[in-house]
């Protein structure tokens, strides 16, 4: 590479975008040595790669059409500081990670135009609004997807991507030590343990909690000893806290990467929202219901625009619902605890058993996805220098 000194302004939006992010940072430090500097905006993980976030990356973690009406001032104002920013620093490359709305919005604000900029993790165009294409098309030089089965959606489009596979792979999920976690927080050895997440951000948990207690009432009802492990992340760990002060079972609320690996190998089934999370579920080898909810406006938007069958990751690659999908109307506290009970029994092995193949395709096996981001990103800085 004919650069000094490589400069990456990467944003990132939400929780699992800030660990793309710090997993990408390290992955570039450890191919360019100390010839690469960080900008940009992220969370906590890639803060403690050395980013000084131009702002708290949790102003950015919105979801829904309906839910982001009130915060529109507030994000058009963050994508005009952003965009100036990386105008002042003219950077090799802007690595824009998750957060599409976001993303799309400051690479169209970038004044130079020779500034490469890659999207990571590629927009859902294949289950949804495929017309979007022609905007990333025109948006972005390169697109890196964690999916196998997206490179020829988007080649088929004329965009460039390239597969580097999904970072869950790697984060260690299944070195949680069960028993341990159980000792640690004073659960027997014998009680029932359902860990339960709820989302990151804020409105996923408000939406969420109540079915989701709902349902663990309706459990304590069949299983008395029943806890609940409730793992959670910095930005809504506080609201979290308050919901379980008043769920119908006890409940340990934990953060940190260790303490949710613990919690998932010591529970017994999990509901979860919908998400990377449920991906982790799938590792941890714990039974799960995939449950999620939006305003019902946004929800009509949705089923009038979804072009494929499932929301899980797992479901989709395997093409059937091997993990249940309890969404909007079907997310209720007698559903959920109809299906969590079945996962107490027999049903629980089977879907750990047909996880296993949907895990292996999206890159267990191989070079690490965080590595083969980095070196994708490298490839598409050089070529570029190359040709300019």
């Amino acid at each position: 590479m004919s650069i000094d000194v490589l400069k990456v302004f990467v944003v990132a939006g939400e929780p699992s975008g800030d660990e793309l992010g710090a997993r990408l940072m390290a992955a570039l430090r450890r191919e360019c040595g100390d010839k690469v500097r960080f900008a940009g905006v992220g969370g906590p993980a890639m803060e403690a790669e050395g980013l000084r976030s131009l702002f708290p990356m949790a102003e950015l973690s919105v979801m829904g059409l309906f839910e982001v009406l009130p915060h529109v001032p507030r994000l058009l104002a963050r994508i005009r500081e952003t965009a100036a920013a990386v105008d002042a620093m003219t950077p090799d490359v802007v690595v824009t990670i998750d957060s599409p709305s976001f993303a799309h919005r400051l690479a169209r604000r970038i004044r130079n135009r020779k500034i490469l900029r890659i999207h990571y993790v590629a927009p859902s165009v294949w289950a949804w609004r495929p017309w979007r294409v022609k905007s990333i098309r025109k948006d972005f030089d390169l697109i890196l997807c964690l999916l196998p089965f997206e490179p020829p959606f988007f080649e088929k489009a004329g965009v460039p991507c390239r597969f580097v596979g999904h970072p869950v792979v790697e984060y260690g999920v299944g070195d949680g030590d069960g028993p341990a976690f159980r000792r640690k927080h004073g659960i027997a050895g014998d009680d029932t343990v359902i860990c339960v997440l709820l989302g990151s951000r804020r409105g996923e948990v408000t939406r969420l909690a109540p079915p989701f207690a709902g349902a663990l009432a309706l459990l304590k009802q069949r299983y008395p000893s029943l806890k609940a492990v409730v793992p959670t992340v910095s930005g809504v760990g506080g609201l979290v806290r308050d919901f379980c002060g008043g769920f119908p079972v006890p409940a340990v609320v934990v953060q940190g990467r260790a303490e949710k690996y613990g919690a998932m190998a010591a529970s017994d089934a999990a509901i979860a929202a919908s998400g990377t999370v449920a991906l982790e579920i799938a590792l941890a080898r714990l039974p799960a219901v995939i449950a999620y909810k939006v305003s019902p406006f946004t929800a009509l938007l949705f089923r009038g625009l979804r072009l494929v069958p499932y929301v899980n990751l797992i479901n989709l690659i395997l093409g059937r619902e091997a993990v249940p999908e309890r969404l909007q109307f079907e997310c209720t506290p007698a559903i959920l605890a109809a299906e969590v009970e079945k996962l107490l029994g027999p049903a629980g092995e089977t879907q750990i058993r047909e996880s296993a193949a949907a895990l292996a395709a999206l890159g267990a096996d191989g070079a690490p996805p965080s590595l083969r981001a980095a070196q994708a990103v490298l490839d598409a800085v050089r070529e570029r220098a190359s040709v300019g």
